[in-house]
């Protein structure tokens, strides 16, 4: 009973401190966006990041382990195709990888101060609903991102999935890649064990994430860029 009650009163705290947090953060970035470039945007929206894994660590016990760095690449921007478990690897990903940008749902966009915030960072938008359209806008603007330099983190499987479960990956990020001729590096990660998907608690532990070997896109189909990627993610989920 104690430990519940612990467990309880530590996922509290973090979330009162990320919110606070957040409304900050994005606020900041509603006033003084007219003065500020997208590269400083960025670094202020990083703030919420590392305050709320700062925070995470401090109170609920919460750290991270990241394997293959070395496998980033230097000399241009890549497409990252991910394992979706939580929340986490949204804030993580801000401090792991290089500037990127998000592939997400429209609707987000919508969400009062958040939502506006968000687009300030110009991410790409798309309809779920409008399959088609989704897809051209995706390799057009992805495209754009790209030869600008910065990286694109897309989920695959579309949502967050509960560890053990799997879905099958869409073809957005893959033809992306395909008609692009840019990398895609996959990554795996176990942090829905410890920041389960819309839940409260979080529950102390490491949470690992494990960078993959660069996936050549050149002369791939979208079909064979996913099938190697989905194998590599399979594999590599079953070690963590």
């Amino acid at each position: 009973m104690i430990n519940n009650i612990m467990l309880f009163l530590r996922s509290f705290s973090f979330w009162i401190v990320s919110i606070v947090a957040l409304i900050l953060v994005t606020s900041t970035m509603i006033i003084l966006w007219p003065l500020l470039s997208a590269q400083t945007l960025y670094r202020v929206a990083n703030q919420w990041s590392r305050l709320s894994l700062w925070w995470l660590e401090k109170v609920c016990k919460i750290d991270y382990q990241v394997q293959g760095l070395e496998h980033l690449p230097t000399d241009c921007a890549a497409i990252i195709l991910s394992k979706h478990q939580s929340t986490w690897e949204t804030l993580a990903f801000q401090l792991i990888l290089p500037p990127h940008s998000w592939v997400l749902k429209k609707e987000l966009l919508y969400v009062p101060v958040f939502g506006w915030a968000l687009a300030l960072l110009k991410p790409i938008a798309i309809k779920r609903e409008n399959a088609r359209q989704a897809l051209k806008k995706l390799v057009i603007e992805g495209k754009k991102k790209l030869d600008a330099g910065w990286w694109l983190v897309i989920f695959p499987e579309g949502t967050r999935m509960k560890p053990g479960e799997t879905k099958e990956f869409a073809v957005g990020g893959a033809l992306l890649a395909a008609k692009t001729g840019y990398p895609v590096v996959p990554i795996a990660l176990n942090s829905g064990q410890f920041w389960p998907r819309q839940k409260f608690l979080k529950y102390p532990g490491t949470i690992k994430v494990v960078i993959g070997p660069v996936i050549e896109t050149t002369n791939k189909s979208a079909s064979e860029i996913n099938q190697m990627t989905e194998k590599w993610i399979a594999q590599t989920m079953q070690t963590l």
